[in-house]
Formats: structure tokens, C-alpha cells, sequence
């Protein structure tokens, strides 16, 4: 893999440098337990968070390394990091004051912890092949979990529960810690309601998608789609990216490049240009583990990507800076929105600063499939309508039937932009969607308000 220049990993040790304005407004952490500010400037973010950073995992480990304890410790570590990472992003938003400045803070504990994640998993590995434990998954609200079972060499009778991965549990009393925060702050509202007769806020449905909606005027948006090692942006890496522009009123414009990059000899141009795709390495601990799964949906081998010459994205400011700057110039378009928009927060820097300013419009697909597709009906298997990339794209005529979606950054960005052009078209020609009487005028989508 090519070696990345100390001097790019130094903004690592300078994020350090905001710990004093964090701490100022977050003592807690998701868990609502204490952050200890202290512990995470002793973190060494550059050379790794893990008890076992210094093992080479490329070889067998040696028997007298104790993959139990090691194990043990890098849960620990990591659910103190997760537990800071769950917070950042609702502190940041809410930090009117602007007293942080920069999300690098998290963004540099998020590249640690994923690394951090790395080594956890070929920690089970490594167990698995000494015949310390068998491995079963386990998954629930998107989260899969190594579940470990005794196996030939573990100690008849030593239990096994500070070494299973607790995920789904801290997820779960983190969404119920969550939901009474809310709670709390609804009520709040209410109160400030009653007092001013202003509506108040209202929390715990999906109407918040409905910010994500293009409105009456949107014409030139970027569609963009990323293919990444799992679904968690402080556990996972960006793979691939691919984005496009299109106009969705306007004619293409005369200085337009059109570029037949697909790898569907079948995807037509449908006023499609400026087309763009970008892959990016993965660690060498990332591309010891067994990714399977991607291979399988996306056609990307995972395994492969530490010595393809292409650095990690979160290790390559330029390719951010390139990005950031695509993502400002218009509104950009996803489907299923708050993935990509997750992932840009904990990896471009400049992109969290940008988006609380202002600077940044972001459409969702998703809801226009959910709210405004009349094929989007109800079954047994999509119980709140077939609302996949697939789906809206084959019902909008993006997608012939007989194909599917592709699973690659670019062809996903191109089918979902020629589905939600045909889409508005018909709505419009219907006057439904942005132009019924609820409709939004401008070109909607989700931005911050900038505050003075």
C-alpha cells in the first residue's frame, strides 16, 4: 500500500488541540457517563488506540499472545470512544455559540476507532483459528455482531460475556437514552409553546425525511453514491464513489462532458455529465479480514485494496478537499440521504463545518419514492412500500427489470438521477410532489440555517 507522509497524519495529534471546547460542552458521553477528556488526549491517534497495535497479523500470532485480554481491552476502548462519537454530532449541530470551531476532534477519533475496529476483528479471527471459540453473526437494526461460542481450547467453564461484542446492546440503551432526551426537549418546547403560541416541535416520526424533498425550482444537483466496508462510519472505510451532475430543468449545457465510464454497456447518457469515479485503499489490517459479502454485492475485492497504490480516503486530504468542493457547488443528491451525509461528517474534512454554515443542499430520493411514488404500495416484505434504489429506480423506467442495481458508486448515482428526473417530470405534468399545494417553492432540499 503506498505509505502516507507523516505530515499528512499530523492533523491527528493537532485535533487534540480542540479537546478544551468539547469538554466545555459535552461532559457526557452517549451512554451518559462521564467523559474523561483526560484519557483521550493520552490517546496516540497516529500509531493506533489498540492493545494489540504492535502485533503483525499478517502471520500467525504467537501462542503466548493473550488474544483474551487483548480482546477484552479493545471493547473496552472502543465503546469509551463510540460513546464520545454518538455525541459529537448533536453537540456540534446544537453548538450555536460556534464555541467548537472544527469537527477534526471527531473526525480523528473516528479514524482511530476504525482502525481500532480493524484489530478487533482480526483479534476473532486469530481466536477462531487457535480453537479458543466458534464465530456465529448476529444482526439487528442494521448492525451484525460476532457472536463467540467455546470452542476445543477455551477453559471448560470460564464464561465468555466480557468478550462478546455488545453492540446491539449499547445500541439499544443508546436510542432509549436518546428518545427520553427528546422527550425531555419536546416538552420543553410545548411548555415555550404555550407561552409564546408557536407550534411546537414534534419528534418521533419519519416527517423529518420530508426536509430531504426537492422543491419547485431545482435544476443542476450532483447525485452521489458510496460503497463502503459496512454501514457504520466509525467502523468502516469508503471504498468507491462515483457522481455525476444532471439538470433536471435546464438543457445540458454546451460545455458539458459527457464520459462513458459505466460498466453497464446498457446505462444511456439520459443528460448525464460530468461523470466521476474514485476508488480508494484500505489499511492493511482492513484487507486481512474476510469481506466476503462486498465481494459478493459490489464486485470489489476488500482484500485487494492495500496494495492497489490508492490511499484510504480518510487519509488522503486531497481527494476530500476535491469532494467538498463538488458538494458545495450545487445540491447533492442520494438516495437514503443521511448515509452519505453521515460518512462526509466523520471523513471530509471541512464537510460538518460546511453543512452547519449552510454551504451544503442535500436531496433524498428516498422520501420522493416514499411520499410522492404511487407504485411505492405496501406488501409483506416492505410493509411501508418497496422504497429501495432498485425499486424507484425500476418503477421511474432507470432500471430495465431484468437488471439490478449495480452496487458501484457511479451506476447507482446515474440510475437514481435519471429515475428522480423522469419522476419530477411526471409530477409536474401531474402537478403533485413540489408543485400540489404543499408543494415548496425554490429548490427545497436540506440546508442549515446560517444563524448571525
Amino acid at each position: 500500500m503506498t505509505q502516507v507522509p507523516a505530515e499528512t497524519l499530523a492533523w491527528l495529534d493537532e485535533a487534540t488541540q480542540d479537546i478544551p471546547a468539547w469538554a466545555a460542552v459535552m461532559p457526557k458521553d452517549a451512554d451518559n457517563r462521564p467523559i474523561d477528556w483526560q484519557w483521550v488526549a493520552g490517546l496516540d491517534l497516529i500509531s493506533g488506540v489498540g492493545a494489540a497495535r504492535d502485533l503483525d497479523f499478517s502471520a500467525p500470532l504467537d501462542e503466548n499472545v493473550d488474544i483474551v485480554s487483548l480482546l477484552r481491552a479493545d471493547y473496552a476502548t472502543r465503546r469509551a470512544l463510540e460513546g464520545i462519537l454518538s455525541m459529537t454530532v448533536r453537540t456540534f449541530m446544537g453548538d450555536f455559540e460556534r464555541a467548537i470551531a472544527s469537527f477534526r476532534l471527531p473526525r480523528a477519533l473516528a479514524y482511530a476507532n476504525r482502525r481500532l475496529n480493524d484489530e478487533i476483528a482480526l483479534l476473532i479471527e486469530a481466536g477462531k483459528r487457535r480453537e479458543l471459540w466458534n464465530v456465529e453473526t448476529r444482526s439487528s437494526g442494521g448492525t451484525t455482531v460476532p457472536v463467540l461460542s467455546p470452542a476445543g481450547a477455551w477453559p471448560q467453564g470460564q464464561p465468555m460475556h466480557d468478550i462478546q461484542d455488545q453492540s446491539l446492546h449499547i445500541n439499544e440503551e443508546r436510542r432509549a437514552i436518546s428518545k427520553e432526551q427528546l422527550d425531555q426537549q419536546a416538552a420543553a418546547a410545548r411548555d415555550t409553546s404555550r407561552a409564546t403560541t408557536q407550534a411546537p416541535v414534534q419528534h418521533g416520526n419519519s416527517e423529518w425525511r420530508r426536509t430531504y424533498l426537492p422543491g419547485r425550482a431545482v435544476d443542476t444537483v450532483l447525485g452521489i453514491d458510496l460503497e463502503t466496508t459496512g454501514i457504520n462510519p466509525w467502523r468502516s472505510y469508503i471504498i468507491d464513489a462515483g457522481f455525476e451532475r444532471m439538470n433536471m430543468r435546464s438543457t445540458l449545457p454546451l460545455d458539458a462532458v459527457q464520459s462513458a465510464i459505466y460498466t453497464e454497456p446498457y446505462y444511456a447518457f439520459e443528460d448525464a455529465y460530468d461523470q466521476a469515479r474514485l476508488q480508494f485503499g484500505v489499511p492493511r489490517r482492513c484487507a486481512l479480514a474476510d469481506h466476503t459479502f462486498i465481494r459478493e454485492l459490489t464486485g470489489i475485492d476488500v482484500n485487494s485494496l492495500a496494495d492497489n497504490g490508492m490511499l484510504p480516503f480518510d487519509e488522503w486530504p486531497a481527494a476530500q478537499r476535491s469532494l467538498l468542493r463538488r458538494l458545495t457547488e450545487q445540491p447533492y443528491v442520494a438516495h437514503n440521504a443521511t448515509f452519505e451525509h453521515k460518512y462526509f461528517q466523520f471523513n471530509v474534512e471541512g464537510y460538518a463545518e460546511a453543512y452547519r454554515d449552510g454551504h451544503i443542499v442535500i436531496i433524498d430520493t428516498l422520501p420522493m419514492s416514499q411520499y410522492w411514488d404511487k407504485g411505492s404500495v405496501p406488501s409483506e416484505d416492505h410493509p411501508h412500500g418497496d422504497n429501495t434504489l432498485d425499486a424507484y429506480a425500476k418503477r421511474q423506467g432507470a432500471l430495465p427489470e431484468d437488471h439490478n442495481e449495480r452496487h458501484l458508486g457511479l451506476e447507482d448515482a446515474h440510475i437514481m438521477l435519471v429515475a428522480m428526473k423522469h419522476h419530477l417530470d411526471e409530477l409536474k405534468a401531474e402537478s403533485g410532489g413540489p408543485w400540489d399545494a404543499q408543494g415548496r417553492f425554490g429548490i427545497g432540499g436540506k440546508q442549515c440555517r446560517t444563524r448571525h
